[in-house]
Formats: structure tokens, C-alpha cells, sequence
């Protein structure tokens, strides 16, 4: 990963990869998972909306096949909201699981 590259104003930009790893998070069991995605319906998706709408970049086309990758969610359920199609199944993570946000 390249370091940070300074902008106007001597404020660094950093790439959201890198902020990401900074969160921590607990997965809870594949039964109760609070994010699921039907693969078969994303095959047949006329636009990727998630693609787009995930801050997270959770969501990428690679030879035509939609990826997920929970590993980077932040959990703001915007793939719900966008994803039309009926793949997406979004809830919030149960008790103690989840990420974990630190102010600063």
C-alpha cells in the first residue's frame, strides 16, 4: 500500500482501504450473518447499484461475476436500500457483534 499523499492545505489524503483497517469488528456465525447476498440474483443484475453505493468498495465486478466482500463493511445498509433486484438481505449485527467505531 503507498503512503499517504499530502493535498491542498497539508492535509493528508488517505484511501479508504487503509481507514478501514483501522475499525474493528466482531463476525458473528454464518447463521446469523447480518449481511447476505444471493450470488445467482446478481448475475442477472442489469446495473450493480451496490457497486456504486457501498462506501466500503464491499462490492466490485470482476469478469462479469459480482464480488462481495463482507469483511470490509461498515454496516450502513445502503446495498439494501439500493439493491432492487431482491439479492441483498441486510440486518443489524445482534448483540455484542458488529464493528466497533472509535471517535478520532
Amino acid at each position: 500500500m503507498a503512503p499517504p499523499e499530502p493535498v491542498a492545505g497539508g492535509t493528508e489524503f488517505i484511501e479508504i482501504k487503509r481507514r478501514l483497517a483501522t475499525l474493528r469488528s466482531t463476525i458473528d456465525s454464518r447463521e446469523h450473518a447480518h449481511i447476505t447476498v444471493r450470488p445467482e440474483i446478481c448475475a442477472a443484475c442489469p446495473h450493480s447499484r451496490c457497486t456504486f453505493v457501498c462506501p466500503a468498495s464491499c462490492y466490485e465486478r470482476i469478469e462479469g461475476r459480482l464480488v462481495f466482500r463482507y469483511e470490509d463493511c461498515v454496516e450502513c445498509g445502503a446495498c439494501d436500500i439500493a439493491c432492487d433486484q431482491g439479492s441483498v438481505t441486510w440486518t443489524l449485527p445482534r448483540g455484542p457483534y458488529g464493528v466497533r467505531y472509535a471517535y478520532g
